[in-house]
Formats: structure tokens, C-alpha cells, sequence
């Protein structure tokens, strides 16, 4: 059987003649979010402590008193295979400590078998009703097990038994498949027997580069970059790139 390209599945797609977007749109057709204003622009002078942990605490405790704000800790984590080819999707980060950013998963999904071939990874938050996005790029390694049985402890016993269930990442046959095991562990435990910790565990993310975006009415975003690592202080020139602090380095990118 011949192999389907991507360019096979484009066309067939577009062969049914279904569109993403209408033909033509007229300018008052096309729907713009409400940005800040200059006066409101997002400026270095803002930034009281020039750490990108710090910054992003702030942004992240404005983000979870903020209603609208439903699930503020989700975050879109990028990796890369073996082979290379990315992959991408949608979590919680459970902590942010001064190391890093914290996820869990089950060390047989796609994100750890590729965090094992390749550990650079890119995590990105966005916050529409804030109208504000960061984004980490930065290494991944596991945490200590002792650390990952505590957060498997404190999740709810349903959520115990379903890391236990799903072979997380795998082609499975139906979803009563899963059903079938989620209750054979329950009958196997009874109403409270102690979950045992699966293939599971934590990923810490130590970042070597943080960007916060703001977004402007003007389209004119701001952009502000931070990165540590080898030789950056031997890159600020009190123009483009200025010092920050405990070994950060900051700039300004254009939109």
C-alpha cells in the first residue's frame, strides 16, 4: 500500500472543499481582541526585581485572582523525538519552585520517551482575559521519586487509581478496555486499600531562557526575554541585552 504523505492529506482534505476560514472577509468582519494601551505598556522600568522567577510569580498570582482566569497553572509543553519530530500538548504545571517548572506524567508517555531522547523542551503559558503569555525554554530531568510519591499522595484516590490504569501514550482497543482495569485495581484494593505509585513520576524544567509577552491594541506587543547560562554576561552592553539579577541577563525583542 502506498504510504499517504502529508501533502496527500492536505490535498484530500481541501478536495472536500471545506475551508478554515471564509473567502473574503471585510475589515469590520474581522474580530480583534481588546489590548492594552500605550499608556499601559508592559516596560523594564515596570520590572522591580529583574529575576524572571520572581516576574513570573507576579504575573501568575494577578493570573489566579483573576476569575476569568479558569485553570491558570495550564501550561502547552513542546518536546522533540528521537528522530525529530515534535510534539505538543496541554498540561498542569503542579509547582513552580526557584529550580523550575514541575509536571507528573507516566514514564511510558510520548513526553518522557522524548524528554529521554532529547530533555530540551518549551513550556508556554497563556492567559487570554490578561491578555499575557510566558514562555520557558529550558532542560527537563526527573525528580527524586521520594518527591514524586508525595505528589502522587496528595492527589484524589480517583486520580491514583486512574495513573495506575492508563498505559498513558499507548493504542488501546476501547474505553471500556480502560473501564475493565480501572475496575479490577478497584476490586483488587477495595474501598481503602493504599494506591501504589505506577510508572509515574515528576519532570523538573530549569529554565535557561523566559520571555514575557504582553500584548498592545497598537500590535505593537512587548516582548521582554530573560536568559542565563555560559558567557551571557559577557553579552550586555547596557543598550540591547542589561544585566539582570542572580545571573540573569534581559532584552527587549520586536514583535
Amino acid at each position: 500500500m502506498r504510504a499517504v504523505t502529508l501533502r496527500n492529506c492536505v490535498s484530500a482534505y481541501f478536495s472536500t472543499g471545506l475551508r478554515i476560514l471564509p473567502r473574503q472577509m471585510s475589515q469590520d468582519q474581522v474580530v480583534r481582541l481588546k489590548y492594552y494601551d500605550r499608556e499601559d505598556a508592559f516596560l523594564e522600568s515596570s520590572i522591580k526585581v529583574k529575576n524572571p522567577f520572581i516576574l513570573f510569580n507576579d504575573w501568575m498570582d494577578l493570573a489566579q485572582k483573576t476569575p476569568e482566569v479558569q485553570e491558570p497553572t495550564t501550561a502547552a509543553l513542546a518536546t522533540v523525538s528521537a528522530d525529530g519530530k515534535v510534539s505538543n500538548r496541554f498540561l498542569l504545571v503542579k509547582d513552580i519552585t526557584p529550580e523550575g517548572f514541575i509536571f507528573l506524567t507516566n514514564f511510558s508517555s510520548r513526553k518522557a520517551v522524548d524528554i529521554t531522547a532529547n530533555p530540551s523542551v518549551a513550556v508556554s503559558f497563556y492567559w487570554l482575559p490578561l491578555r499575557r503569555s510566558v514562555r520557558v525554554e529550558g532542560f527537563a530531568e526527573k525528580i527524586s521519586k521520594e518527591d514524586a510519591l508525595k505528589y502522587f499522595q496528595h492527589r484524589p484516590r480517583t486520580a491514583q487509581i486512574a495513573a495506575n490504569t492508563s498505559p498513558q501514550s499507548e493504542a488501546i482497543s476501547s474505553r471500556q478496555y480502560l473501564e475493565d482495569i480501572q475496575a479490577g485495581i478497584q476490586k483488587k484494593l477495595g474501598p481503602d486499600g493504599q494506591v501504589p505509585l505506577p510508572n509515574w513520576g515528576g519532570y523538573l524544567v530549569r529554565p535557561y531562557a523566559m520571555e514575557f509577552w504582553q500584548g498592545q491594541t497598537d500590535r505593537l506587543h512587548d516582548r521582554i526575554r530573560f536568559r542565563c547560562g555560559a558567557g551571557v554576561d559577557s553579552e550586555v552592553d547596557g543598550k540591547i541585552v542589561h544585566k539582570g539579577q542572580d545571573g540573569w541577563v534581559y532584552e527587549r525583542l520586536a514583535p
